[in-house]
C-alpha cells in the first residue's frame, strides 16, 4: 500500500521521537559524576560512545530505507519479512538481548535508586528495608554476599511488571518515540542548559545567553514535533491493531 503525505510526515515526526529517545541518556548522567580527571575521561567516552552510536543509526537507517524505502519495518530483524541465513539472524537477535539487558540494568539504577532512599528515610525501624543479611555460598570456600530483601522484592517485581506491559503494548517504536519527545527536552537541553548558565554566570541577554535560549527553544519545537508524530502514530497502530486476528 502507498503511503499518504500526511502519513509520511507524522513518520518523519515519529522518527525524530525515535532519534531523541536514543540521544536522551542524561537519566544516567548523575551516576557517572566524578572527580575532575575521571571528568575529563568521560568527556572522551562520552564522544567516542556517541560518534560509535549515531554511525551505527545512521547505517541502520539508511540500509533500512535504501532496502525498504516508506515500507521500513520498526525491527528489521523480525519485521522485515526475511528469514534467512538463520545464523545470522541469531547471532543478531542474541547480540541485541545482551545490549538492552545492559541498558535496562543502566537506566534502572536511578529508579532503584530513588525508591531505595526514599523507603529507607520513611520507615527507618522496618528492618525488612534497612536491614542487609549475609548469604553464604556453599562449595565456594565460605565466600557471601550481604543481601537486601527488600532490594530483591522491589527490582524483581518492577522487572516483573515492565516486562509485562513491554509484552502486552506492542507499539514499542511508538511509545519509544513518545517517550523520547517527552523527556529530551527538559532533561537533556532545558535544565543542563539552566545549571550552565546559572554555574557560568553567563548575562541575561548577552549573545552567549541568546544562543543558549534559541538552542533550547529549537529543540522544545523538535519535541514538541516528535511528540505529534507519535500521538499520531500511536492512534493509527490502535486502529489497526487486530490482537486476536487469526492470519491465514
Amino acid at each position: 500500500a502507498t503511503v499518504s503525505e500526511a502519513e509520511r510526515f507524522w513518520r518523519i515526526c515519529q522518527a525524530i521521537g525515535d532519534i531523541a529517545f536514543a540521544y536522551a541518556y542524561s537519566t544516567v548522567l548523575i551516576e557517572i559524576q566524578s572527580s575532575p580527571a575521571e571528568n575529563k575521561a568521560m568527556k572522551h567516552a562520552s564522544f567516542v560512545g556517541v560518534s560509535t552510536t549515531t554511525v551505527f543509526y545512521l547505517l541502520c537507517g539508511c540500509v533500512g530505507y535504501a532496502a525498504f524505502r516508506e515500507h521500513a519495518p520498526g525491527d528489521l530483524l523480525s519485521g522485515s519479512g526475511f528469514d534467512h541465513p538463520v545464523w545470522l539472524l541469531n547471532v543478531a537477535n542474541v547480540c541485541m538481548a545482551i545490549h538492552l539487558i545492559g541498558a535496562y540494568q543502566v537506566f534502572a539504577q536511578p529508579i532503584f535508586s530513588l525508591v531505595e532512599s526514599s523507603c529507607r528515610q520513611r520507615w527507618p525501624e522496618v528492618k525488612f528495608v534497612t536491614m542487609d543479611h549475609q548469604i553464604t555460598i556453599p562449595f565456594l570456600g565460605g565466600t557471601s554476599f550481604q543481601v537486601n530483601w527488600f532490594r530483591v522484592v522491589w527490582r524483581s517485581a518492577y522487572v516483573a511488571v515492565t516486562t509485562v506491559f513491554a509484552t502486552v503494548l506492542p507499539f514499542f517504536n511508538v511509545l519509544l518515540a513518545l517517550i523520547g519527545a517527552a523527556s529530551f527536552w527538559p532533561l537533556t537541553v532545558y535544565f543542563p542548559i539552566e545549571m550552565y548558565i546559572a554555574r557560568a554566570k553567563v548575562l541575561k541577554f548577552s549573545f552567549s545567553w541568546m544562543c543558549l535560549q534559541a538552542l533550547s527553544l529549537v529543540c522544545l519545537l523538535v519535541s514538541l514535533v516528535a511528540a505529534a508524530g507519535s500521538v499520531a502514530g500511536l492512534i493509527q497502530s490502535l486502529k489497526t491493531y487486530r490482537p486476536f486476528k487469526n492470519e491465514v
